[in-house]
């Protein structure tokens, strides 16, 4: 409690926010129905276990929420994973952590808003993607510069429209189920729908990770919450327990009305971005394809905008530390406007740019995943610094300060290996470039 008070001695940001509140942003950011727009390609990866993998990737990203629930309670900050490695792990590995975590913040949105742009381009063709994309962009920076309090109520009726259809869905999908029987073995989501591979079980983890990053932006509102941290770490631990069943249940049936054998998915890729979609179409009607497409139109918008506030975020303490330009650490009337500003106009520039490519969408999802998983690295290590190292908090608990972190840091470590190529690449080079921007300000901060 001591360290609440410090900070809210310096801070200039308001707490108005609730246990609702949070996991309103939190859902909104994960989107209950995340997996439509990736469906395709993790059921080809996975030969078929498409439920499995994220029975597998829930359990995997556990103990990462785990690990936030614990830190969030001793140093409950706006930075996030920034201010954990700092106070534990000390100035350098503290912006590592910030660096690598500013790669994902940044480009969520980004990868959000495209999906916008491409649901309402199906449905408006006249229109082209970057449009609706743009104007996405717009619309929900207005609504975060506004107010997190305000963009909260405006994103509760949003999360409760994308509830209500992802209820319609399971609701039809199970009539259909009933009636007409299952296209593919009833335990093939689980088991696969051809020979079962391991390797490609966890191959798909590491796209299917992308569907859940969000849960953690949670902790980025700590100093905006109402009635201590401890809300903010069981909102953390709820919203990715409630993802992880919402996922593992339209993904396992979907793929029971999946046409098409995931071997022919894995042969013909132009098929698996719109897979779900094709699904739905065929086997229960045009009419749940539409509605499917809307609420994903309009629920991206808005992951996004938590997207864009959770960026802002971390942008703003990371300025207030004097580790980016301190004119991001500034508030107005309790909004972090600068932060916000710049955040929206580096989303705008990625989205756009994507939406005018036919490989725009792959190149902002390669990149997005390895920023996180190391920062998320870096967050467990945290855990072990804080509680194992300095035992800040007296005695550690070996279990949960310890075994714990030190597993799910591992299971990141495997996954970040099994990712693409591409993705790594991209890591090294924007980790490369924050060592240097480390190297050159040393211990110093920037004015």
């Amino acid at each position: 409690m001591a360290e609440e008070a410090q900070v809210a001695a310096h801070t200039g940001l308001r707490r108005t926010l609730g246990f609702r509140d949070l996991v309103v942003y939190g859902l909104l950011f994960i989107a209950p129905m995340a997996p439509v727009g990736v469906f395709g390609t993790l059921d080809a990866k996975s030969h078929g276990s498409v439920a499995l993998v994220y029975v597998v990737a829930t359990v995997a990203m556990a103990f990462t929420a785990f690990s936030y629930a614990q830190m969030v309670r001793v140093v409950p900050l706006a930075g996030s994973v920034f201010a954990y490695a700092r106070k534990a792990l000390g100035e350098g590995p503290g912006f590592v952590a910030g660096w690598m975590a500013m790669l994902d913040y940044m480009l969520i949105p980004a990868v959000a808003y495209l999906f916008a742009g491409i649901a309402m381009e199906a449905l408006v063709p006249e229109v082209d993607r970057w449009v609706w994309t743009a104007i996405a962009v717009v619309v929900t920076t207005l609504l975060n510069l506004w107010g997190v309090r305000a963009a909260a109520r405006v994103g509760f009726a949003v999360l409760a429209m994308e509830i209500v259809v992802l209820l319609i869905f399971v609701v039809s999908s199970v009539v259909v189920l009933v009636q007409d029987g299952a296209r593919r073995d009833w335990w093939s989501p689980l088991g696969g729908d051809g020979t079962f591979s391991t390797a490609a079980v966890v191959g798909a983890v590491s796209v299917a990770v992308l569907s859940y990053l969000g849960f953690d932006a949670i902790a980025s509102f700590a100093e905006e919450v109402t009635g201590g941290s401890e809300k903010v770490a069981r909102a953390v631990l709820f919203c990715l327990a409630l993802a992880g069943v919402l996922f593992v249940a339209q993904t396992y049936l979907v793929a029971l009305l999946e046409p098409l054998s995931s071997a022919e998915l894995a042969a013909d890729p132009s098929k698996q971005g719109s897979a779900f979609y094709d699904a739905v179409d065929v086997s229960v009607g045009t009419w749940l394809h539409d509605l499917v497409a809307v609420s994903k139109a309009i629920g991206a918008a808005f992951a996004a905008l938590a997207g864009q506030a959770a960026a802002a975020r971390l942008l703003f303490a990371m300025g207030r530390e004097r580790r980016l330009p301190r004119l991001l650490g500034r508030t107005d009337s309790g909004v972090p406007r600068v932060a916000l500003l710049l955040a929206a106009a580096v989303t705008m520039v990625a989205a756009v740019w994507a939406a005018q490519r036919d490989d725009g969408l792959d190149h902002l999802v390669s990149v997005v995943d390895v920023g996180a998983l190391t920062a998320f690295v870096l967050l467990h290590a945290s855990v072990v610094g804080w509680f194992a190292v300095r035992r800040m908090e007296g005695p550690p608990h070996w279990l949960r300060h310890v075994v714990m972190p030190v597993v799910g840091a591992a299971i990141l470590i495997a996954v970040i290996v099994e990712a693409s190529v591409s993705a790594q690449l991209v890591g090294v080079i924007w980790l490369g470039v924050g060592l240097v921007v480390l190297a050159v300000q040393g211990t110093t901060r920037v004015p």
